[in-house]
């Protein structure tokens, strides 16, 4: 009867913790909050979960700068999302203002271009029959909600013809 109690408890051991938590963070990029957060759903301690982070990043599990640079260029490349819905999402995972500062230095500036670009036209052709401005409004307002710079979707957006 013990036995299937504990089997059934979500606590774990600091040591079954860690090799999880490993599995964990091998899978993909981890931030520390996403494991922190993790380790204590787990049922570990305070003092379990630091020394367990602590390990990680010794081990080179969780870096969280790695963490931020692969976020960034994923939600760029996959989501199409700007540098400031990627921010406010970092900030979000605790990550700090220095590595997310690291992370936009390594978004190539013609790719982002390029995202957004591909974007306007996109939604562009999914507008029909409305005025050039109105066309122009709504492009830019979906551009905006993506976490694009409104200079940059202005400046695209010019060039573009309607």
């Amino acid at each position: 009867m013990f036995e299937e109690e504990k089997k059934n408890s979500k606590s774990l051991t600091p040591r079954q913790a860690q090799l999880k938590a490993e599995n964990y963070c091998a899978y993909q990029e981890r931030a520390q909050q996403e494991v922190r957060d993790k380790l204590y759903g787990w049922g570990l301690h305070e003092e379990d979960v630091e020394n367990i982070i602590a390990n990680l990043i010794t081990e080179n599990f969780l870096n969280e700068e790695r963490f931020a640079v692969a976020y960034s260029q994923g939600k760029l490349r996959m989501k199409g999302w700007g540098k400031i819905k990627i921010k406010q999402a970092l900030k979000a995972k605790r990550v700090s203002e220095q590595l997310i500062k690291i992370a936009f230095r390594q978004i190539d500036t013609d790719e982002y271009e390029t995202v957004l670009a591909n974007i306007i036209d996109k939604k562009i052709h999914e507008i029909n029959g409305q005025t050039p401005y109105i066309v122009k409004n709504k492009v830019y307002q979906f551009a905006l909600s993506r976490g694009f710079e409104s200079d940059l979707i202005f400046s695209i957006l010019n060039s573009k013809e309607l």
